[in-house]
């Protein structure tokens, strides 16, 4: 890597490094890493402004002209090393995408020792003990007995001196009693604290060393036993910091409120030798960190001093959250990171499960969908997705079908990205009149109105669940989920990791996740329904389910039939209604004129006005009602056939008289594609030379943009010869074009693909 991509690089790096995260170390190693790299101070000022907090104008530049180097000094190395402990990868590892097959695992890869993501940690707040529940001396006999043995020699200040900087810091403190000697006297002290350890300042607190000492002083050489180690953060909120610790089993003996903002975590570490101390706590820093905890690495010492808890520190009490956390053993919880950090689970034998397989999930859309599954509706704009979606939230509200499909009754989620409330809210309610259903259920239906205020999926999916969490739906409705997608559409591995956030959703709910997505442009009628949808095939091979609805073309004839039918329909209600449809020939019925002369001849004037008005309208309907085809892609459940459909506003209805069975849709296909074959009779088109010929095929095999090897095989074969796919490579090089194939093998001109 030249020093140019290696600046790219490390300016990348740095976006995934948080300076109010980092120690002041930390902060000038970053500084140093940058000088040594050849880059500008302006990039480690730009950085360091992002912690507003500490940002100091001019700070950076007076450190930056004191970094001189040294025989071993600190490079871009050390910053990028930061930044994969982050979740960083330089910019040559990430890969382009590439299309997936069923079978594909879609989870990114986890790093190793992660096992937990920062982003799906609730906070867990601590609460301090009131007066009446306070009790000083309990509080410290509690630690002593946790952390020492009776003869272990126990270090510990209440003395301070004033620094440098006006702070008060603790003095070497005392170190020549046993925990049985101090644990005597506080049993009899009556909360006194002082009376047996020398009173402390109020303001500052007092200090406890959580390593047994030799009763002869307290330096790192003075720790008889490296027994613990001590974590804590002073850049991360009370509740995150509770929470993490938790999360991560940390096997913490005990966990102590500083009374200021951070909470120390004395961790089991039980080291043989001082060399292993550092092995091992460089190990517990470096799980934290890849965790998401900004650990304080100033604590490293075994003699380090942490919090002593029933002191008072400016008003707030130092006192135990809790002991005996996680895993009980450094062993135990080392080995429990190691094992679940892959994120994978335990292989299992099919000889165990072949007399005791798991139960399949219930359907939650007979035929088509589980419970806890995925799936996707793909169709074109105007094909009223948005309404079969709420009509799906009905039926399943309802226990009803849904598209003639019956549906489990229970409750679901409808996560309205795309209308205003008002809209929103409307549309179920004209569902369920159109549709004829009475709204016994409507407490089954919740809506979460996110206009304007949606989020990237990566980052909706963890809000989500919080609140979907005991709610117990049994279906979450996302529409549309162009309005969260993360990365381009048309990348397999940017789709991989954003379908991947519905799994998550899945998974962690239990229930089904149901979506819509558009289709690609142009007509479909030539393509496969799993190919329809628009950017990768990520987004037809990821779900369970897969339904696309297409338009299909309806005739002038066909149209006038309908509203013939539609008109004799209302025809007949208002016979009937005034009992006079035996004197009405039925097959005037199958004609709107014929069937409104009839009634002018035997209703009411009263009634026959009534009547147009309703025949006016049922043709208005007629007029505007489409028809579509819904085709499935099926995981778990054979292939249905497909479904013709009436949209009639606002809903989708099934075309039971299956008029629409035999109506293709409309295609791009050329003619010979449908048996024609002009053009290969057509004597100018014999003439042109192949270059001519292969450049007509990449301008129109998919509608002006550049197509696809796939696209110019279907294009440039006829019925009765199948062109191979190499012989269009072969032909795309010989005729100045190249393939771009970090676009999906896309075929343009050789000076297009950068």
């Amino acid at each position: 890597m030249d020093g140019q991509d290696r600046g790219l690089d490390l300016k990348d790096a740095l976006e995934h490094i948080d300076p109010a995260a980092c120690s002041y170390d930390d902060w000038l190693h970053v500084g140093m890493g940058l000088k040594e790299a050849g880059l500008d101070v302006s990039l480690w000022d730009q950085w360091s402004s992002r912690d507003p907090a500490r940002y100091h104008p001019g700070e950076c530049a007076r450190k930056w002209d004191s970094f001189h180097g040294n025989e071993e000094p600190i490079t871009g190395a050390t910053v990028a090393k930061m930044a994969l402990e982050r979740g960083w990868r330089p910019l040559p590892d990430r890969k382009p995408g590439h299309a997936l097959d069923w079978d594909d695992v879609i989870a990114p890869e986890k790093e190793e020792r992660v096992v937990l993501d920062r982003a799906w940690v609730e906070a867990q707040d601590i609460h301090e003990p009131r007066d009446g529940e306070w009790h000083p001396a309990q509080e410290l006999i509690r630690c002593l007995n946790t952390l020492f043995a009776p003869e272990d020699y126990v270090g510990y200040v209440t003395k301070t001196f004033q620094a440098e900087d006006g702070r008060r810091s603790p003095t070497r403190g005392s170190f020549d009693r046993t925990a049985g000697q101090l644990i005597e006297k506080l049993e009899r002290c009556g909360d006194d604290l002082g009376a047996v350890l020398g009173d402390y300042d109020p303001e500052a607190g007092a200090w406890l060393r959580f390593n047994p000492l030799d009763g002869k002083g307290v330096k790192n050489d003075n720790v008889a036993a490296f027994r613990y180690a001590l974590v804590e953060s002073d850049t991360m909120e009370l509740g995150e910091q509770n929470a993490i610790i938790r999360e991560m089993e940390l096997p913490v003996a005990c966990l102590i409120y500083s009374g200021g903002k951070s909470l120390h975590a004395i961790v089991r570490i039980d080291a043989a030798t001082k060399e292993e101390y550092r092995t091992r706590v460089d190990y517990l820093y470096s799980v934290c960190e890849k965790n998401g905890f900004a650990v304080d690495k100033q604590n490293r010492n075994p003699s380090r001093l942490s919090r002593l808890p029933g002191a008072v520190r400016n008003g707030h009490k130092q006192f135990l959250v809790e002991t005996n956390l996680g895993k009980a053993t450094w062993d135990e919880w080392r080995e429990w990171i190691e094992s679940v950090s892959d994120d994978l689970p335990d292989e299992e034998s099919m000889a165990d499960v072949w007399n005791k397989l798991p139960e399949l999930s219930p359907p939650l859309i007979e035929g088509v969908l589980r419970q806890g599954h995925k799936m996707l509706l793909a169709g074109p704009s105007k094909a009223g997705k948005s309404y079969a979606l709420i009509e799906l939230c009905c039926a399943i509200a309802e226990g009803l079908p849904w598209l003639g499909f019956p549906c489990t009754q229970g409750r679901v989620l409808y996560v309205n990205l795309e209308l205003d409330r008002a809209s929103c809210l409307h549309r179920f309610r004209d569902v369920y009149e159109a549709a004829g259903w009475s709204p016994d259920n409507l407490k089954n239906i919740i809506v979460w109105n996110l206009r304007g205020r949606s989020l990237p999926m990566d980052k909706l999916a963890p809000k989500l669940i919080r609140r979907a969490k005991k709610k117990h739906y049994l279906a979450i409705v996302i529409d549309p989920i162009y309005k969260v997608i993360t990365g381009d559409e048309n990348s397999a591995d940017q789709m991989a990791r954003f379908c991947n956030q519905f799994d998550k959703v899945c998974t962690e709910l239990g229930c089904a996740v149901i979506y819509c997505h558009h289709h690609s442009k142009g007509l479909q009628g030539g393509k496969r329904s799993m190919d329809r949808a628009s950017g990768s095939g990520v987004f037809a091979r990821d779900p369970d389910a897969m339904l696309d609805i297409i338009e299909l073309p309806v005739s002038d004839s066909l149209r006038e039939q309908e509203i013939n039918n539609a008109v004799g329909r209302v025809c007949s209600i208002a016979l009937r209604k005034e009992r006079v449809l035996d004197e009405v020939s039925q097959d005037d019925l199958c004609s709107e004129k014929a069937a409104l002369e009839a009634c002018k001849d035997v209703l009411s004037e009263q009634g026959y006005t009534a009547l147009l008005e309703r025949a006016k309208a049922a043709r208005a309907s007629a007029e505007a009602r489409t028809a579509w085809r819904i085709e499935g892609t099926l995981r778990e459940f054979p292939k249905f056939p497909p479904v013709n459909l009436w949209f009639d506003y606002p809903i989708h209805t099934r075309d039971v008289s299956g008029v629409l069975a035999d109506i293709n849709p409309e295609s791009n296909n050329p003619p010979y594609k449908s048996g024609v074959k002009k053009h290969k009779e057509n004597a100018a088109l014999k003439r042109r030379t192949k270059a001519q010929e292969f450049a007509d095929a990449v301008a129109n095999a998919n509608l002006g943009d550049p197509p696809t090897i796939g696209d110019l095989v279907l294009y440039l074969s006829t019925d009765d010869k199948k062109i191979p796919e190499r012989t269009v490579r072969d032909w795309a090089k010989k005729y100045g074009y190249s393939i771009d194939r970090n676009h999906g093998n896309v075929v343009v001109k050789a000076d297009a693909v950068k």
